[in-house]
């Protein structure tokens, strides 16, 4: 049986009026839910697996793109479904369909992520789907390749749901994994390794990796229902185990992209050492919050390499920090972002507006605390209710949002969406403003231009600032 798993272009995102400046810049992040179906599917079966990324391959709907699939000419295809890129993937599905044609075979279509997850039923009543996938999709997907190439019941495979005539079978989602040490690396060697790359990345190859699943945080916008909100982590050794793997592949940057990285305070001492007792010499990133980072973990992430912290500040006033149900004070804030360029290392910022309640006064007054913590990035969004969270929630319940047009778009995604936002307090017109404004201020400082331009260090490096600088110009 050959497999092909596809992540879908992205020229219909529907977020896409939801504006960063540095989204043409960003490069390309491998997607490592195929590479970890591929590298189960490697492990524990004989099954031929090929991958397509057609956003690092820039591919269109294209003959170039249905004959690509035609030239693996597969048995299955596994596609990546998040509710924003919904657009693509059936566009994906009908290139697919396609291809099935001209080969004169039907391809069996599977979706997994996090859109299915949410809304299994609507997504098995789309064309071209024959089977979904929730949950965690390693071992849900080997039971249903197993079943389909020896022809056996599909009704006791945990996670899956398809169509019988016209009533449809939703199977209970399968138990998380609990021994992620058992979970077979991603099988990077999949897709072109030297075409992913990073902003930040200064024209190194970059990847990405997991290290944990699951966030015991109560943020009121969470959108990662399907991983579950119980920390599971990896031992130190499988980690670094992994990361040497990278290293040996090529790779020269790794952004660790845990929603919290360093939840366990030990695990995380345990890793910086495995990695310092090894001598490995690598790039890599992590995303943490202020309340879980010491001295001490600062200290032995600068030893073992790392270079750059995401922190998720999200606002600059106890008011939406409380809405937002982050659990954090600015205070603590601002001692970590010191602490951390006291060590010497890099500092990045998320930031959002347009919570609930929040006010243009507010939102001026996260723009000040930006500008004093003054980290080295910043990445700023317009707050966007997800389907399953918690503001999604509140919105609905408090008419903010009229009618549950997530799950309408989900079922009839041929009409098309419009992304709705919280706009009790601020207007969305108001929130685009307040939004350029941000990225202006801060970006736009004298000594903040000053500081990039010492660091340039190339002549290609001075070019990707120049175009940025430029973005950030066109989008004010």
């Amino acid at each position: 049986m050959k497999v092909l798993l596809i992540n879908p272009p992205r020229f219909n995102e529907i977020l896409a009026d939801n504006p960063a400046f540095i989204d043409e810049e960003r490069g390309f992040n491998p997607p490592l839910g195929l590479l970890y179906l591929a590298g189960y599917l490697k492990k524990y079966s004989q099954y031929q697996v090929f991958g397509l990324d057609a956003q690092v391959e820039q591919l269109d709907y294209d003959d170039k793109f249905k004959q690509k699939i035609k030239e693996v000419d597969p048995d299955v295809v596994g596609i990546t479904a998040m509710t924003f890129t919904l657009i693509d993937v059936l566009k994906t599905i009908d290139l697919v369909k396609r291809a099935a044609k001209e080969l004169n075979k039907k391809i069996i279509i599977v979706l997994g992520g996090p859109h299915v997850h949410l809304f299994s039923q609507e997504t098995i009543n789309l064309p071209g789907v024959d089977f979904v996938i929730k949950g965690e999709g390693e071992l849900p997907f080997f039971n249903l390749l197993e079943a389909l190439e020896k022809q056996t019941s599909l009704n006791s495979i945990k996670g899956l749901g398809y169509k019988e005539g016209e009533e449809i079978v939703d199977n209970p989602v399968s138990n998380l994994i609990e021994d992620l040490d058992q979970v077979p690396f991603p099988d990077r060697k999949l897709l072109p390794i030297e075409k992913y790359s990073s902003i930040l990345g200064k024209g190194r190859i970059v990847t990405t990796m997991f290290t944990s699943r699951g966030c015991p945080f109560q943020c009121a916008f969470c959108d990662r229902p399907h991983l579950g909100k119980r920390f599971r982590a990896r031992s130190a050794v499988s980690v670094v185990d992994e990361m040497e793997q990278c290293l040996k592949l090529g790779i020269e940057e790794i952004l660790v992209y845990d929603d919290t990285f360093t939840v366990d305070r030990q695990r995380t001492i345990d890793i910086c050492d495995e990695i310092i007792k090894r001598d490995l010499k690598f790039v890599w990133d992590i995303r943490a919050r202020v309340d879980t980072v010491d001295q001490e973990v600062l200290k032995k992430l600068k030893q073992a390499g790392c270079v750059r912290i995401h922190f998720g500040v999200e606002a600059g006033t106890e008011k939406i920090l409380k809405v937002l149900n982050k659990g954090i004070h600015l205070n603590k804030i601002e001692e970590v972002f010191q602490s951390t360029k006291k060590i010497g290392i890099e500092r990045l910022g998320y930031f959002m507006i347009g919570a609930p309640a929040e006010t243009k006064q507010d939102i001026e007054q996260t723009i000040k605390f930006a500008k004093k913590l003054n980290p080295d990035y910043i990445h700023i969004t317009i707050l966007t209710p997800y389907p399953g969270t918690l503001i999604y929630q509140m919105a609905l319940d408090q008419g903010v949002i009229k009618s549950d047009y997530w799950q309408e778009f989900a079922q009839y995604p041929e009409k098309g969406v419009v992304t709705q936002y919280w706009e009790k307090e601020l207007t969305r017109e108001e929130l685009f403003e307040l939004l350029s404004k941000f990225y202006k201020k801060f970006y736009g400082r004298p000594s903040y231009i000053f500081k990039e331009f010492l660091r340039i260090r190339s002549f290609k490096d001075l070019i990707k600032k120049v175009k940025i600088g430029l973005k950030i110009l066109k989008n004010n």
